[in-house]
This record gives structure tokens, sequence and C-alpha cells, in this order.
């Protein structure tokens, strides 16, 4: 909880994010798991936080949203990667097969994401 009166210093969105980038692109879970943490407590603080650091908040949101944009694209990637990479497994185990529309999905005249 904060205190009346005590200014709680936040650290600069852009500064999560690219850290947050920089532990995906050398797959750093820990790292990955204290900004998911930061960012958490970042939020639940946002309600007990006064006008100033607010709109100071907002002015690094609006600075952050470039870099923000281009993490999204490196999640949904890795994420696309990653299940892949547990397709293939279950294909190797045995256990995974692939329905008819997931077997076109490669092919010409569809497009990727028409699942």
């Amino acid at each position: 909880m904060l205190e009346k009166g005590v200014r709680r210093e936040f650290p600069e969105l852009k500064q999560i994010v690219a850290e947050a980038s920089r532990a995906l692109a050398e797959l750093d879970a820990g790292r990955l798991d204290e900004l998911a943490m930061s960012c958490r407590a970042l939020n639940r603080d946002l309600a007990q936080t006064n006008a100033v650091d607010r709109k100071r908040l907002a002015r690094e949101s609006r600075d952050a949203a470039g870099d923000m944009a281009v993490f999204s694209r490196v999640l949904s990637v890795t994420r696309a990667n990653l299940n892949v990479i547990q397709r293939l497994r279950e294909l190797r185990a045995g256990r995974f097969e692939y329905s008819e529309q997931q077997a076109r999905w490669g092919q010409p005249g569809t497009q990727h994401g028409d699942n």
C-alpha cells in the first residue's frame, strides 16, 4: 500500500518494454516473470496514483506505443513458433494428427490464419 504523501516512482514504460523484448529474445523466463510482476503491480497501483503521476504515465504510454506494438508482434511470432514446436513434439510422439483444414493451411490458395 502507498502511504499518503509518499510519491511512488514507476519505471519508465519504454524501459519495461525494451527489457521485456530483450528478455524474450534471450529466452530469459526469469526476467520475463519479474517484468510481468512489475506490470501487475503498476496496474494495481494506478488507482492510488495522483493526477500528476497519471498524466506522466499517460505520456509514457503514448511514447512507448511503437515499442509496445513491436513487442506485441514479437510475442505473436514467438507464440506461433511455440505452437509449431509443440505440434512437432506431438507428431514425433505419435499423439497428434493434423485435421484436413490444418493440412491445407500451407497449400496454395489458402491464407495463413484461416484455421
